[in-house]
């Protein structure tokens, strides 16, 4: 266990920050070298995906009831960081491809930004209990925010086939999975989510999970 000082929250939470920030600027530069050099528009579309994370992480409210479980950090750490470590692929895709695939990332970005928009500040990548909401796409499943990055994931790998961006996402979805366990066993605390999962069935795909 991390000690819980008062501190330590806000300390973990800045350098979360600074992690983060710093390997999505490495993301950007990757990506504009491929966009110069002829790339699709699934590459804008990621980045936009990708920046969005960033934007609510950096806005978002402190708190201190946070896991200071190590294995709760290094599963926020895993999966923050590994989809920004892809790398365009450069195949040539037909269009019908290229198209369903933005189409796809797309709906997953809309998705992504109505998850945000509903939890606002209350938005984290560490388990914590930062307000149990219950609007929007919350009513479908209580993960919709990882469903999105599931949708842009498979439209970019799809369109940008390699071992190591097949790798990245493999990554990146079971460290998603334990993130939404261990936010649950967190969050089952507050009765008001406990209400919430009575109510809310699935936790990412309807009828599977």
């Amino acid at each position: 266990m991390l000690p819980a000082t008062r501190y330590s929250p806000r300390l973990l939470d800045i350098g979360e920050r600074i992690v983060l920030a710093a390997l999505f600027s490495y993301m950007v530069w990757t990506f504009v070298q491929d966009w110069l050099e002829g790339g699709s528009i699934v590459t804008a579309i990621l980045l936009v995906s990708e920046g969005a994370v960033l934007v609510f992480v950096l806005v978002r409210r402190f708190t201190d009831d946070v896991s200071f479980r190590p294995g709760d950090w290094a599963l926020a750490f895993v999966g923050s960081s590994a989809p920004l470590l892809v790398h365009p692929a450069g195949t040539g895709a037909n269009a019908m491809l290229t198209a369903f695939c933005a189409i796809l990332m797309l709906a997953g970005l809309m998705v992504q930004l109505a998850a945000k928009l509903t939890l606002r500040r209350s938005f984290g990548a560490v388990a914590a209990n930062r307000g149990v909401k219950v609007g929007g796409p919350y009513r479908l499943v209580r993960h919709p925010m990882y469903a999105g990055y599931l949708m842009t994931h498979i439209g970019f790998l799809l369109i940008n086939p390699s071992a190591w961006n097949a790798l990245a996402y493999s990554v990146c979805s079971l460290a998603q999975i334990g993130r939404i366990l261990a936010e649950e066993k967190l969050l089952n605390a507050d009765s008001k989510y406990r209400e919430f999962v009575a109510r809310v069935r699935y936790r990412l795909i309807p009828g599977v999970f």
